[in-house]
């Protein structure tokens, strides 16, 4: 079970859960964004290793050439072919710059959203997890005699003013905190219907 059958506890976690996806999708949208954003800065680095392998494969091309010519050919395309290194290293420059970006714009972007996505998980999950479970165990109390006796219980182990407004509220005659409790140790069928009825009503469940 993952929604109340009350009507207003219902909706109260509907919103809830909508303003949690909210939330992701928003912060999913900005990392997006920032990961492209970053990723624009590759772009220089781009440049430079095609100006690199450019610079490189022209030499490279033009020692092919010399190199034909009589007596100093071979001399000429060793000489290019040292100075085609540096576009050699220049293209590794750019591409190491590029691979840099790109894991600066994933590393970036997750973090982004996981962080704040994260955060939010961890407050508002357990939470809907622990009510689920509840919600489900009460159930099954609810449908034997004895689970209501837990369930009055549990009614009776809530914070003292919660236990005395439930007795003013209550259907019962001269009701109060301390007759809660007789009737509960004394099995009064009256007494226990009030007191696992509110417990269902406190999870939003059902009462009959």
């Amino acid at each position: 079970m993952w929604y109340a059958q009350n009507p207003g506890r219902r909706t109260r976690q509907m919103i809830g859960d909508g303003a949690v996806l909210l939330w992701a999708l928003l912060w999913a949208a900005l990392a997006f964004i920032a990961y492209r954003l970053v990723q624009l800065l590759s772009g220089p680095a781009q440049d430079v290793e095609t100006a690199g392998e450019r610079f490189s494969s022209g030499l490279t091309t033009a020692g092919s050439t010399a190199s034909k010519v009589p007596f100093v050919g071979g001399k000429l395309d060793e000489a290019l072919r040292n100075v085609a290194g540096a576009g050699d290293k220049l293209a590794d420059a750019g591409d190491n710059g590029g691979t840099a970006v790109d894991a600066l714009a994933l590393t970036g972007s997750l973090a982004l959203f996981l962080l704040p996505v994260g955060l939010v998980l961890a407050l508002w999950l357990p939470r809907r997890l622990r009510w689920s479970r509840q919600a489900v165990a009460a159930q099954e109390l609810a449908a034997s005699d004895d689970g209501r006796e837990l369930l009055a219980l549990r009614a009776l182990l809530r914070p003292l003013d919660e236990v005395a407004s439930l007795a003013r509220t209550a259907d019962l005659p001269d009701a109060s905190a301390g007759s809660l409790a007789e009737g509960w140790r004394g099995g009064d069928p009256d007494t226990l219907d009030l007191l696992a009825e509110a417990e269902l009503e406190r999870l939003g469940l059902r009462t009959a």
